[in-house]
């Protein structure tokens, strides 16, 4: 975790961008602290890459102040590109050299940072050490992307969307080589889309939508800022649910229909569940399926937004 008097290592203000009539980035704000792992989440189309790629100085500005390890693109570029480690959404990598030849050859960009056998060692990759880089997996490519961002022993690290694309053990394999660079005290800046990495990883979150911060805080603190612990779903046959009546019971914090079914926000089980089960009796509609969850980061977007995460 990070010390909160420390200087931050980002801080971003009302920083906007625009694609001809596209509104990319619209007045955002945002600060990371030194030392923690900071995401940002929102579904495709939020405004991620296109900040995360102006905080890296691959993208100019329209406007606003963007200022990273106390420095500024305009004045300080080179001295940047020394202290960052960027591992973008796609890396396209030589692959007709082995994985040694590319760590030693992104090492020699850098003036310091460990050997190239040292970062392999890191993202365990050591069985692959002598492999063209054209025979990895999917996610052994990752890892080797991931490890061209350390070479350099980055003050900062940007992570865009690392997992995306990845299956479910290849994405868990990397998240607990992010972790450990969590662990270790680096500080990472990480867009995602997946809330399970989010609330797995990340010390703070900012939910994006629509170019903009709609919600920021810990995982922990977003969740509980809908009043809700869990989520109801009930799904019954024939005509979609009216979640309208649901939503006006006393034990119900909120109340959405989704594809059908009715999701409401509870904080006490015990009482919510008998209440939801007697008001679609009441409707006289048959239950066909019931659902129980925990409160999650997806809920928050939910509730914030009125859509899933990852609608386009």
């Amino acid at each position: 975790m990070s010390s909160l008097s420390a200087p931050p290592a980002l801080r971003v203000r009302n920083l906007r961008k625009a694609f001809q009539d596209v509104v990319a980035v619209d007045g955002l704000d945002l600060e990371v602290r030194a030392g923690e792992c900071f995401g940002l989440l929102g579904p495709n189309g939020a405004g991620k890459t296109t900040t995360i790629e102006i905080c890296e100085g691959l993208t100019d500005r329209d406007s606003g102040e963007v200022e990273v390890l106390g420095l500024s693109w305009e004045k300080d570029a080179r001295r940047l590109r020394e202290r960052l480690g960027i591992q973008l959404q796609e890396t396209q990598l030589s692959e007709k050299l082995t994985v040694h030849e590319t760590l030693s050859l992104f090492r020699s960009f850098f003036p310091r940072g460990p050997s190239p056998d040292e970062t392999i060692a890191r993202v365990q990759l050591e069985e692959k050490r002598n492999s063209r880089v054209g025979s990895l997996s999917g996610g052994q490519k990752q890892r080797l992307a991931l490890a061209c961002a350390l070479v350099g022993e980055p003050d900062l690290l940007f992570l865009d969307e690392p997992t995306t694309g990845l299956d479910p053990q290849a994405r868990r394999q990397l998240w607990e080589v992010i972790a450990e660079l969590q662990r270790a005290g680096r500080t990472i800046l990480l867009t995602t889309h997946y809330m399970e990495e989010a609330e797995r990883l990340c010390d703070r979150v900012a939910i994006m939508d629509h170019g903009k911060v709609i919600a920021l805080g810990t995982p922990r603190e977003l969740i509980a800022s809908i009043g809700a612990g869990h989520v109801v779903r009930l799904s019954s046959s024939g005509s979609p649910l009216d979640a309208a009546a649901f939503g006006a019971l006393a034990c119900v914090a909120a109340a959405r229909t989704d594809d059908g079914a009715v999701e409401a926000q509870v904080e006490q089980l015990h009482d919510a569940l008998p209440a939801l089960l007697d008001e679609l009796e009441r409707q006289g509609r048959p239950l066909t399926e019931l659902r129980v969850h925990s409160a999650t980061l997806e809920d928050v977007f939910m509730a914030f937004t009125g859509r899933r995460l990852r609608d386009e």
